[in-house]
């Protein structure tokens, strides 16, 4: 996996201007940006990924996104927690303002659904 190059990382943050307080923080070899105290994205290399959940998912299959997936030694592992944000989703202010909304409300929801005891 190769890490998000700082300028990339700048350049999705700006696209996100939309989200207020947006945080940067290191997340296995990549990115996460966090709003109100959650994350809900990671950069890998040169790709975006949203949080998503049962609900949302589709919309994400609809737009030919693939979930984040890496390999190990046995297997390739899909996370199906975090959908590829498409180039032309990022190239448009509204679309990508509205998807980031709606991930973040998906990783707040997903964060509160967490039971007693487990750590995110």
């Amino acid at each position: 996996m190769s890490e998000a190059s700082p300028q990339f990382a700048d350049f999705i943050v700006d696209r996100l201007s939309a989200i207020p307080r947006i945080a940067r923080t290191r997340f296995f070899g990549g990115t996460g940006l966090v709003a109100d105290a959650t994350q809900f994205a990671m950069i890998m290399g040169s790709t975006v990924y949203f949080v998503v959940d049962d609900t949302t998912r589709p919309k994400y299959e609809k737009l030919g996104s693939q979930c984040f997936a890496y390999d190990t030694k046995a297997r390739r592992v899909q996370v199906r927690k975090y959908f590829e944000v498409p180039i032309d989703v990022i190239e448009d202010h509204e679309a990508l303002a509205e998807l980031a909304r709606e991930a973040v409300r998906v990783a707040k929801s997903l964060a509160t659904k967490k039971p007693a005891g487990k750590s995110a």
